[in-house]
């Protein structure tokens, strides 16, 4: 987060500032990109926007 703040990160510099709304831990990272691309999905979006 404090790389994508600070503008270290190229895809993601033009956004600036981040906020984290989320987080939650995973077992393992083949189940935390699971769940990342879930909630990068339209029904994930969703649900973000009524957190």
């Amino acid at each position: 987060m404090r790389e994508h703040n600070a503008g270290r990160t190229k895809s993601t510099k033009g956004y600036v500032p981040w906020k984290l709304i989320y987080k939650e831990a995973a077992e393992s990272r083949v189940i935390a990109r699971e769940r990342e691309k879930y909630w990068k999905s339209g029904i994930g979006k969703e649900k973000l926007k009524n957190l």
